[in-house]
């Protein structure tokens, strides 16, 4: 008789569970912070216009969107189809233009409110009348370093 019992052949450990629960943590806590939020839905059709000398803007959270042009299918009975402006989730009017960047601006810290960059999007249909509105009403409240968002292309096209 020996001593020590003979393990059994062909058994299978189980598998242990304990960890499963922190690397479920560490999932979710790696998409919570790299999954970036949707600041605004688009309520305007806004088809950018092409253009050959381009920049690409390296930091995005130094930049203020205000978007251009008529109103979705959705929204079209009760606004029209002449070109809005979008500011956020809301339509507005050239005079608000103004007090929108001064509040964006107070969100900023102090260091990035002198740099902050007002992009506008918009459509290459839009009247520029309404884009002379906007100018005016940023000239106002000096935020004078305004950006035109386009599709890199032939500028021809747009004709």
């Amino acid at each position: 008789m020996s001593k020590f019992a003979k393990k059994k052949d062909g058994e299978i450990p189980a598998v242990s569970t304990a960890s499963l629960p922190d690397i479920v943590f560490m999932l979710l806590f790696f998409f919570m912070t790299v999954t970036v939020m949707k600041d605004s839905s688009l309520k305007v059709v806004n088809i950018l216009p092409n253009a050959s000398e381009i920049k690409k803007l390296e930091k995005k959270d130094r930049v203020i969107y205000i978007y251009v042009g008529k109103p979705n299918k959705e929204y079209e009975k009760v606004f029209g189809t002449e070109p809005k402006i979008q500011l956020n989730d809301k339509f507005s009017s050239p005079s608000e233009v103004g007090d929108y960047i001064l509040m964006e601006r107070a969100k900023k810290s102090q260091e990035l409110q002198n740099v902050l960059t007002t992009a506008l999007k918009v459509d290459k249909n839009a009247s520029m009348g309404i884009i002379s509105d906007i100018k005016q009403e940023l000239r106002k409240v000096n935020a004078l370093k305004v950006n035109y968002t386009t599709y890199e292309g032939d500028a021809f096209r747009n004709l």
